[in-house]
């Protein structure tokens, strides 16, 4: 894993008010996973004010950001952390942003392809692979399907990497 590689908790999808607050679509735990963060994209925009929405997003203000032009020209803006700043995760807990660009082997040994996406439809991560003949299959990120993986490689149970 590449400990300085930024990793994506939040985009901004527009302004909120006239005073320079934008409005934030999170991809972390919700807005406590925020709150332990000061600055974001290389210390390019300095956290003043965040708050719940009650619509599983949040509210921000940026010491930069001071008039709603300067927020809508934030719109589409990822927010980025080094991945050496996120909190260490307890045995069986992965980033997202680990598991993305992994190569995926079977358990039999066989290469099945790269990690390309980590997906949630609310019943727990989903794993995408392509193959490297382009073709796309997904995995349930569950212990009988992906029984292990490390900083080099995702083990898919070979059931699942089945065509």
């Amino acid at each position: 894993m590449v400990q300085d590689r930024p990793v994506t908790l939040a985009a901004i999808v527009g302004a909120h008010g006239v005073t320079g607050e934008v409005r934030l679509k999170l991809f972390g735990e919700g807005v406590e996973s925020l709150r332990r963060f000061r600055a974001f994209n290389a210390s390019g925009l300095t956290l003043a004010k965040l708050r719940d929405d009650g619509k599983g997003g949040a509210t921000a203000r940026f010491a930069e950001v001071t008039d709603r032009t300067a927020a809508e020209a934030l719109r589409g803006t990822l927010l980025t952390v080094p991945r050496s700043a996120l909190p260490p995760l307890a045995e069986g807990e992965y980033y997202h942003a680990d598991l993305i660009g992994l190569p995926a082997v079977s358990t039999e040994g066989e290469a099945l392809g790269e990690v390309v996406a980590v997906e949630n439809f609310g019943a727990g991560d989903v794993i995408e692979i392509v193959r490297p003949t382009g073709k796309r299959f997904m995995v349930p990120m569950r212990p009988e399907a992906v029984p292990e993986w490390d900083d080099s490689r995702l083990l898919v149970s070979a059931p699942y990497a089945a065509d």
